[in-house]
């Protein structure tokens, strides 16, 4: 199981952050020990001082494939859930600025918590679901997947491209704006419409 990551498929996230706006997408990946699953508590790790949290559709592959066109897409996929990708935007930062790889800022331990999973059938249109992050009661960060540069099908279409996509990898889909930093204390919950997805404390 991999976990690829989708960057700066929100625009109005790339400009929060200051950031080109991409011709295809921008993919990461984190390991598999990044995850962090069942509402267990997220420990806030002592290399960092700026830990942001980034809320994100996540899709489930169902099955092998490579080289998929954009239209059959949707064969490879079934149940959606919701992450975050918690960024520590200072290791990043300092990353970007030497022009070096930033792995560690994404894929430190338990820098995806995940939630359960959902069959995608209980969405109408895929390409119209709302998803909200609160974090302590009030809305930090608030999308739709309309807003995305690149939608699922293309997603799939364009790692598969690159990677051999096999059953059981996940694919976070990007972030909308409102990213920001948490604290000890913070208690984030996540929504996929009304259906509340995770709800989990950063200690």
């Amino acid at each position: 199981m991999r976990i690829f990551a989708i960057g700066r498929n929100y625009a109005e996230h790339i400009a929060e952050l200051n950031n080109e706006r991409p011709d295809e997408p921008v993919i990461f990946t984190k390991p598999d020990t990044a995850l962090l699953r069942d509402n267990q508590p997220f420990y806030y790790p002592e290399f960092s001082k700026d830990i942001h949290h980034e809320v994100e559709i996540v899709l489930r592959i169902n099955r092998e494939g490579k080289h998929i066109e954009e239209k059959f897409a949707s064969k490879y996929y079934d149940q959606i859930g919701l992450g975050i990708d918690f960024t520590a935007r200072d290791l990043q930062q300092k990353a970007k600025e030497k022009g070096l790889p930033w792995d560690i800022a994404k894929g430190f331990n338990h820098s995806a918590p995940i939630s359960h999973f959902v069959p995608l059938s209980n969405f109408p249109d895929p390409g119209n679901i709302n998803f909200h992050l609160e974090v302590n009661g009030e809305i930090r960060q608030s999308g739709n997947t309309s807003l995305m540069l690149f939608p699922f099908d293309y997603i799939i279409s364009y790692l598969s491209r690159f990677f051999t996509l096999k059953n059981g990898d996940l694919i976070f889909t990007g972030t909308p704006k409102g990213v920001g930093p948490v604290v000890a204390g913070d208690r984030l919950a996540g929504f996929l419409e009304n259906e509340k997805m995770f709800d989990f404390e950063v200690r």
